[in-house]
């Protein structure tokens, strides 16, 4: 049965049923969580003990991490390229070895240029193993139903920290930070390489565009105003949104909470991250796209504005960061349907690694710049306050992603026409 909708809605479009392998889902469920928590979580629990056993800065060794997130960006371009074309199960497989070895080199690093390298090569791994790929995949394979598909693997992925911070911590108490890096490449290896070699072995379809998206072409709409339009409001949201979530517990300290109480508001705003997620498909099926990406935006920097605003109590605190929590956990989906919600699937894996990589770069760079911008702004309220600006900076913007449309009609349940939105002569916007 075809499925059509709008381009401005939440699903993508289809040509008919499809369904992906049966055990990919579990499977990237499975690698998400394993991937996640030991390549980017576990790193914040032994970093402490990376700098006191070597006696190297902490500026450096999260300089070094940085590195590898910002390479994961850029590395992304190409992975979304190879993606399109040949799926994901090499790129996967390959990405899950190539962590395990970066792993290996962290572990085992003399001096800080190796430990560089380590997360430099951990980068090109991040960009073939973590999200981006994962949603290439069931985009491709579950579209019209994809965002329910995202949806369940983002929950999973949400577990990452959950699962993984306490067992490295646990690792740590008994082993040495290197001993415990050992230990977690090893449990990444025996995971991921073969769920990603054999539940992804189904073959790769070809993506058939729908009636709306069948001149679409991923040059052009690289080129065009809603795209770059796009990226730069994922990249301010982004930037402000991780600045917010390293810089909450400075925050809270600053105004006299106990570290307990902070990494406890810091915890439930992740609770709130998952409970989001959860709603996101009836959001996505009850306003459009561009509706959707600017209220988003909006209520986070609106959010972020409440914890500069508001000392107290702690119960409201708590209030503030379930919701802001909520907002993150649909941006991530609002980021993962962002191409199909406009331009459909055809080149979702190439133009998704366009746009993710200025977002991915900022969201890098995030951490460092605000605790540097705290100094001159006088603290972390003055700097909640600047973040907020920029998430309604990165709203207004919003409304310019929207792509070129006429009104449309087609048959309804009850055979009547009922009203919806399509482009231009079947083409996008470029």
């Amino acid at each position: 049965m075809t499925t059509l909708n709008t381009p401005e809605r939440g699903t993508a479009t289809g040509t008919g049923d499809r369904s992906g392998p049966r055990a990919a889902l579990p499977a990237l469920c499975a690698t998400q969580i394993t991937s996640w928590g030991i390549v980017y979580y576990a790193f914040p629990v032994l970093n402490p003990q990376i700098t006191s056993a070597t006696g190297w800065p902490t500026g450096a060794t999260m300089a070094a991490f940085s590195l590898g997130l910002v390479v994961s960006a850029l590395a992304g371009i190409r992975v979304g390229r190879i993606l399109d074309h040949r799926g994901p199960r090499a790129v996967m497989t390959a990405g899950s070895a190539l962590g395990t070895v970066s792993l290996l080199i962290v572990a085992a690093a003399p001096n800080l240029l190796v430990f560089f390298t380590g997360w430099a090569l951990a980068g090109i791994a991040m960009a073939a193993t973590f999200y981006q790929p994962a949603f290439a995949a069931l985009t491709r394979w579950w579209a019209p139903d994809h965002i329910r598909a995202l949806t369940i693997v983002t929950l999973a992925g949400g577990l990452a920290s959950t699962v993984f911070a306490p067992l490295t911590a646990l690792l740590a108490d008994h082993l040495s930070w290197r001993a415990t890096y050992l230990v977690l490449a090893a449990i990444l290896a025996a995971i991921t390489v073969p769920a990603h070699a054999l539940a992804l072995n189904a073959p790769w379809p070809k993506a058939t565009p729908s009636p709306q998206h069948t001149h679409v072409q991923a040059a052009a709409v690289a080129r065009s105003r809603p795209f770059w339009m796009l990226a730069a409001v994922f990249t301010l949201s982004a930037f402000a949104m991780y600045a917010v979530v390293v810089a909450l517990v400075p925050l809270l300290l600053e105004r006299g909470y106990s570290t307990a109480q902070a990494a406890w508001l810091l915890g439930i705003g992740g609770a709130g991250q998952t409970l989001g997620r959860t709603l996101y498909a009836t959001l996505a099926r009850r306003t459009t796209a561009t509706a959707r990406t600017t209220s988003l935006i909006a209520l986070g920097g609106l959010t972020t504005a409440a914890f500069a605003a508001v000392p107290g109590p702690y119960a409201l605190l708590i209030a503030v960061s379930v919701i802001a929590g909520m907002v993150r956990g649909n941006l991530t989906l609002l980021q993962a349907t962002a191409i199909t919600d406009r331009w459909g699937t055809a080149h979702y894996g190439r133009l998704s690694g366009l746009l993710a990589a200025p977002a991915h770069t900022a969201a890098a760079l995030a951490p460092f710049a605000g605790a540097a911008l705290a100094v001159p702004l006088g603290g972390y309220g003055p700097l909640f306050f600047l973040l907020a600006t920029i998430s309604v900076a990165a709203a207004l913007i919003a409304p310019w992603t929207a792509t070129g449309a006429v009104r449309h009609r087609f048959p309804g349940p009850d055979n009547r026409s009922i009203p919806c939105r399509r482009r231009r002569s079947g083409h996008s916007e470029e």
